[in-house]
């Protein structure tokens, strides 16, 4: 709509003439905020003590308190808890909240949606890092040397005591798969990267994880098939398959408390995680090797469910019987059927994800 002159006719833009003086007095503009260059985007599920102290960690940087950088805090239908709102009054945070845990995948895609700047940061709430960081990572990012076509780069992640934790591997195959079952569960999925020297790599995991934007558009996000886990894997290897570069760098370290590995996998979160491998295998396997694995995992279902009846837990047999149809559900590629078996988990993933909340410290 075009603007109204004032009723001296004078042109909205006009230079001001101050009465009683010959000269003109230029009209002066509010400086414009600075171009937001890196988002940061959390993704909250029952852990708002370890959301809130990462928040506050990030805020040291001085990217946020310029403008520079922006926070964007998802949070996958928590219960209500009074840090939410202390967090979303925090300058240079905002926090959207969802009724329903929509997964990893989808909450990343929708904070992603709601951030600007080339760069976006993944980064889970059970993450450590030192003051400054963001400020690091930018700077990371930005040098010259780091080729346009590097989409997605990763960071050494450190375990609680200092040591160096898996961080990156290559792309999961049928014959490393089971071969993994041999391998401490740390071991199955990612690899310790040792040396000081940045290379490339197949995949970084999600935990932490700098995708820039024009990689991320590009491939529409994340794969919402994914519920929770693989995700990383699947939008580092459609990113490698469109010619985008995958890079480990370990010139910057943060610690990730609670990996998956070192963690307990009740049976509702067993049923999350075989659903993200047997989706993946579905997506970037032969046939063949898809359906074997399908085969395994229905058999170790049903072992499982049966050793659960024999100890008297309903719940656990009931949630291993639902592991068993939901095999069958991903092989026929009955989505939404599959999509019903993990909202069936994903009632009980609640008081699995706050054991890990204010332990971070």
């Amino acid at each position: 709509m075009a603007l109204a002159h004032p009723p001296d006719g004078t042109p909205p833009h006009a230079p001001v003439t101050a009465p009683g003086h010959g000269h003109e007095l230029a009209l002066r503009r509010p400086h414009a905020p600075p171009a937001v260059e890196l988002a940061v985007v959390v993704v909250n599920f029952c852990q708002w003590q370890n959301t809130a102290r990462l928040v506050r960690q990030l805020r040291r940087s001085a990217l946020v308190r310029t403008g520079v950088a922006e926070i964007q805090v998802i949070d996958n239908g928590s219960p209500s808890h009074p840090l939410a709102a202390s967090v979303a009054k925090l300058r240079g945070v905002s926090v959207r909240r969802f009724d329903t845990n929509l997964g990893f995948a989808a909450a990343v895609n929708r904070g992603c949606r709601l951030t600007t700047g080339p760069w976006v940061l993944l980064l889970n709430p059970d993450i450590t890092v030192p003051d400054g960081f963001l400020d690091d990572v930018l700077g990371r990012a930005a040098r010259g040397d780091v080729p346009p076509d590097v989409g997605v780069i990763g960071f050494r992640l450190l375990n609680r005591d200092g040591t160096p934790q898996p961080s990156a591997g290559p792309f999961p195959s049928f014959g490393r798969t089971l071969a993994g079952l041999c391998l401490s569960r740390a071991r199955r999925k990612c690899r310790v990267n040792h040396g000081a020297a940045g290379r490339a790599v197949e995949w970084a995991t999600g935990g932490c994880l700098l995708v820039r934007r024009e990689c991320f558009e590009q491939l529409n996000g994340l794969d919402e098939s994914f519920f929770l886990y693989y995700e990383d894997v699947d939008f580092c290897r459609r990113a490698a398959v469109r010619g985008w570069q995958v890079r480990f760098d370990p010139a910057l370290e943060v610690t990730h408390h609670w990996p998956l590995h070192a963690r307990r996998v009740p049976p509702p979160l067993r049923l999350v995680t075989r659903h993200a491998l047997l989706t993946y295998a579905r997506r970037h396997w032969p046939g063949w090797q898809s359906r074997l694995l399908s085969g395994v995992v229905w058999l170790e279902a049903g072992t499982r469910q049966l050793w659960s009846k024999a100890r008297g837990e309903s719940e656990s047999a009931r949630c291993f019987g639902q592991l068993r149809r939901l095999v069958g559900d991903v092989g026929a590629g009955r989505d939404r059927e599959a999509a019903d078996r993990i909202r069936y988990a994903a009632a009980f993933l609640h008081p699995i994800a706050a054991e890990q909340d204010g332990r971070t410290s």
